[in-house]
């Protein structure tokens, strides 16, 4: 085998060797924060989560070249760089990269900076490519629809033609009377499908609502009194 897929490490850790590694896990920390931020450039994304990734790498790999026991750095490690899941729900995509961003450290932290280098490249063109290519991606999106409609309107089935041509399944979750009992709130759930014109399909429920207002959120940012 070329001494390039060795280990940089031999019997002791000396000054060079540890530097090496610290300084290739930061680096393979700061190239999977670049892929993290090009596969979300239409989302929001936080500095915090970003600058968690550039050093989880190199503080896994410290673990693993002081503690000379590598399944108790790994349960070590492991158990640090998932602790904030533990209590915030974290997205599946954000989760895999956190064992991304560990795998990189735990290899640059036993010295195989060349594999670590390897796995880093090939990982990060397969999630360009699917991420290029919408891989994945549903034809729906979940969202949550509130139309207000007056008192003396009756709901039942008004709106069913409409739903049923815009989306892929809804249901009504929820009826509320709102200002003194002078009009009703009704909540649905709702597959609706990518094609759609939202202000065409908002303008369309607005002619049989009386003009009133009509809402539509997507689940993630549900607003939890609609769920009460």
């Amino acid at each position: 085998m070329p001494k390039i897929f060795e280990s940089v490490i031999g019997t002791n850790i000396t000054i060079g060797t540890f530097l090496i590694c610290i300084i290739a896990a930061v680096a393979a920390g700061f190239l999977i924060s670049i892929l993290y931020k090009a596969t979300h450039r239409k989302e929001s994304v936080s500095q915090s989560y970003i600058m968690s990734i550039v050093m989880l790498p190199g503080i896994v790999s410290v673990i693993i070249l002081l503690i000379n026991d590598t399944s108790k750095a790994l349960g070590l490690a492991g158990a640090f760089s998932l602790v904030r899941f533990r209590s915030v729900p974290g997205d599946p995509k954000d989760i895999a990269y956190i064992f991304f961003a560990m795998a990189a450290g735990v290899s640059c932290g036993l010295g195989y900076i060349t594999f670590a280098a390897i796995f880093i490249i090939i990982l990060s063109a397969v999630m360009l490519v699917l991420n290029a290519f919408k891989y994945g991606m549903p034809d729906t999106s979940s969202m949550t629809l509130k139309i207000t409609v007056p008192e003396n309107l009756n709901y039942q089935g008004l709106f069913d033609s409409i739903l049923d041509e815009n989306t892929t399944s809804w249901h009504l979750k929820r009826v509320k009377t709102v200002d003194f009992g002078t009009l009703f709130d009704l909540v649905y759930s709702i597959e609706l499908k990518n094609n759609v014109d939202q202000k065409k399909f908002i303008d369309s429920l607005r002619t049989l609502n009386g003009n009133l207002n009509v809402t539509l959120i997507l689940y993630k940012y549900d607003d939890q009194i609609y769920a009460k």
